[in-house]
């Protein structure tokens, strides 16, 4: 089954509701007690429940009656022999989600030009190399991962344990060598093995090299890799080393190599992961559409505005002006650099609908309110809501009644009809030049009224 994110609600077919019988215990259900339950289901970004931001709250789907809701999440979730893929709803068609491919590109460093889909049920699994590349980093900014490993030895040089079998087999008639074993802490282990052998098996998906090489950084780590297990490493012991690492890595200092491992072994073994080997388990790879659009906004506004992160506290604010103890955090999507303040909020919910919503409604305050709460906290008359929108960029202007104030709604046009995925690229290039010059101009426009 194929869906498409936000649907608000589709009608199933009568095929589609023979065949949703497994994934009618999805349905309806927090994503944080799936995934606990599930750990085959894997969720990106992997920080559910720890910064109140709902993710963990939300379904990937609803089912009322015969009708199938779509929210932000997109993907691939199946339980037993029933799957569902969501894709964008900007995807042109089932087979071609150039809007996901490119916002996960942008997010992840990677830039293949010649990317290009094909209709087969591999296509989900290929959004596991974009994540590789980022958790591999991760890891190797903690160093090498080093683990005690039993070794082998047979020479004069004797400093463990003798080994009386392999000895006798090896060194009779005496010449002067002694079989023993040691117990050394090397960094060619089966956890650096497991990163080797998925090195090797990316390198064989049609757009794995662009992955491996587009990046000088990942460049530079993956010949790391190689190096420190060439020694060992044989492409026949592939299943021997996957099951070394079913037990998840635990160290108080490589603590990142355990998110790393989880990726490894989902790309090494997604036949039986797809495939469901395990009965009724849930299995997938899911994108939280709302934090995946807001990190791609980052990489074409990141010159002009800071993007505070709530999931790193990095460039965190305070609301109020005795907070000392961090009591009240606030955590806009954007703040200009410059004066006078501008502040803006990434949304993924089509706006361009014009909508009302009550005063106390959840979707008012989360749309307008907070927006315009963090323009009186930064003094600002200027605030935008960016999201995408079919085919034409969407621009609409509020003026907050009584004031000075701004509410923009902007719309940055996502290409419908482009005819591959480079035609896709050069439309979002161009289009994402006419948002930051709107951005630039209304700027320039606020800072000569203030004058």
């Amino acid at each position: 089954m194929r869906k498409r994110d936000n649907n608000c609600g589709e009608k199933l077919t009568d095929v589609e509701i023979l065949n949703i019988g497994d994934l009618t215990s999805i349905a309806n259900r927090n994503l944080i007690d799936l995934q606990r339950e599930n750990p085959d289901l894997l969720v990106f970004p992997q920080t559910l429940g720890q910064f109140r931001d709902d993710v963990e709250k939300s379904h990937i789907f609803s089912l009322d009656e015969e009708n199938l809701t779509t929210y932000n999440l997109m993907g691939f979730v199946g339980r037993n022999s029933s799957q569902l893929t969501i894709s964008s709803r900007f995807a042109k068609e089932d087979n071609n989600d150039y809007f996901l491919h490119y916002m996960l590109q942008k997010v992840f460093s990677i830039n293949l030009l010649k990317f290009d889909q094909t209709p087969n049920s591999e296509n989900i699994w290929d959004f596991l190399l974009y994540l590789f590349p980022y958790y591999l980093k991760k890891a190797y900014s903690q160093g090498l991962y080093k683990a005690y490993k039993k070794e082998e030895y047979n020479d004069s040089n004797i400093k463990g344990t003798i080994d009386v079998k392999r000895h006798i087999i090896k060194n009779i008639p005496f010449m002067g060598k002694i079989a023993y074993t040691t117990r050394e802490h090397s960094y060619n282990n089966n956890l650096t093995q497991l990163v080797r052998h998925t090195i090797e098996q990316i390198k064989t998906h049609p757009f794995g090299s662009g992955v491996l090489t587009n990046d000088s950084e990942v460049r530079d780590i993956v010949s790391k890799f190689i190096f420190v297990t060439d020694k060992t490493y044989n492409n026949n012991s592939r299943q021997k080393i996957v099951s070394a690492n079913l037990k998840p890595v635990s160290h108080p200092y490589f603590t990142e190599y355990g998110a790393l491992q989880k990726i490894c072994l989902k790309i090494l073994r997604h036949d039986k992961i797809t495939f469901g080997k395990e009965k009724d388990k849930v299995y997938g790879l899911l994108f939280d559409g709302a934090w995946l659009w807001e990190e791609y906004l980052n990489t074409i506004l990141k010159d002009n505005f800071i993007h505070p992160e709530n999931k790193t506290g990095r460039n965190s604010y305070h609301l109020f002006e005795n907070d000392f103890r961090s009591f009240q955090l606030i955590y806009p999507d954007f703040i200009s650099k410059e004066e006078p303040r501008t502040v803006g909020d990434a949304k993924y919910i089509p706006l361009g609908r014009q909508q009302a919503y009550s005063e106390n409604s959840e979707k008012s305050t989360s749309i307008y309110y907070k927006t315009i709460a963090y323009m009186y906290r930064f003094s600002s008359n200027s605030g935008f809501l960016l999201f995408p929108n079919q085919e034409i960029s969407f621009f609409e202007t509020y003026r907050i009644k009584e004031t000075d104030g701004i509410l923009k709604k902007i719309g940055l046009a996502i290409p419908q009809s482009s005819e591959n995925f480079k035609e896709f690229i050069k439309t979002m290039n161009a289009n994402e030049q006419e948002l930051r010059l709107n951005l630039t101009n209304e700027k320039r426009a606020i800072a000569q009224h203030a004058v």
